[in-house]
């Protein structure tokens, strides 16, 4: 199977004046949301157990940046713990507007307040990889979050791949679905971005806020399509690593390698 590109050496960011005034733009109009959906955030949780508010952010987010989400194949409705490969930042607000998931983060971005707290909103289960005494811990959490949210996105690979191929699963990250809980489909998911994923994917020494720059000063739009591949079954669900093996096989078999 194709794996991802050799890193790259870093570049300096150099943007033409037109992509300087849509990164402007777009970052204006993503507080503009912010700024309009927090207090529809509190105001929803006295009223509603599922906010539906985080899938609206989120969703705008991805819209104010020139993303263009497309969807094929049909998502489990409740209960379904998602696995998807990685590409870039935007696999999380695209994910998000087609299914209203929250999503596995690892420990690092709750060390960032304004991340922290953006990241709870949508219940973000934070994991820590290098403690072996949280496990429990973090598998409760996890457990929880489908239960509440009816959905929880995990990206298996562990980091982000240049969208050409697949990086190896790290059946580690689905140690909360070891033994599988009652009721909890297990799905892939992969994110196409087509003949533009090379020129989108977040790889190499590229610093993480220039990927989220160069993605908002483009002019044409991000087409993405969100594939929704049949949820595993039957032996596939032996454990972790055979849960693994199934949903990279799947993925790969989509993505034709």
């Amino acid at each position: 199977m194709a794996q991802a590109l050799a890193p790259e050496p870093a570049r300096p960011l150099r943007l033409p004046l037109g992509g300087k005034l849509r990164i402007a733009i777009r970052i204006s109009a993503m507080l503009a949301l912010l700024l309009g959906c927090v207090p529809l955030f509190y105001l929803a949780r006295i009223f509603v157990r599922h906010n539906p508010v985080p899938r609206l952010f989120l969703g705008g987010i991805g819209w104010i940046a020139g993303v263009d989400v497309r969807v094929q194949g049909k998502r489990v409705s409740r209960g379904a713990f998602l696995l998807a490969n990685h590409v870039s930042w935007i696999d999380i607000p695209a994910i998000s507007a087609a299914t209203g998931s929250a999503f596995v983060g690892h420990d690092g971005l709750a060390s960032t307040p304004l991340l922290k707290w953006l990241c709870a909103m949508n219940d973000t289960v934070f994991v820590a990889r290098h403690d072996r005494f949280s496990i429990q811990r973090q598998v409760a959490a996890v457990r929880a979050a489908i239960r509440d949210t009816g959905a929880l996105t995990v990206f298996p690979e562990g980091t982000t791949s240049d969208g050409t191929g697949l990086l190896p699963f790290k059946s580690s990250l689905l140690s909360a679905l070891d033994p599988l809980p009652a009721g909890i489909a297990v799905q892939p998911v992969l994110l196409d971005y087509g003949p533009q994923a090379a020129a989108i994917a977040w790889v190499g020494e590229e610093h993480g806020l220039h990927n989220f720059l160069r993605i908002l000063a483009r002019s044409r739009p991000v087409v993405l399509t969100v594939r929704f591949l049949p949820p595993l079954e039957g032996a596939a669900l032996a454990n972790r690593k055979t849960i693994a093996a199934a949903a990279r096989e799947a993925m790969a078999a989509a993505l034709s390698l």
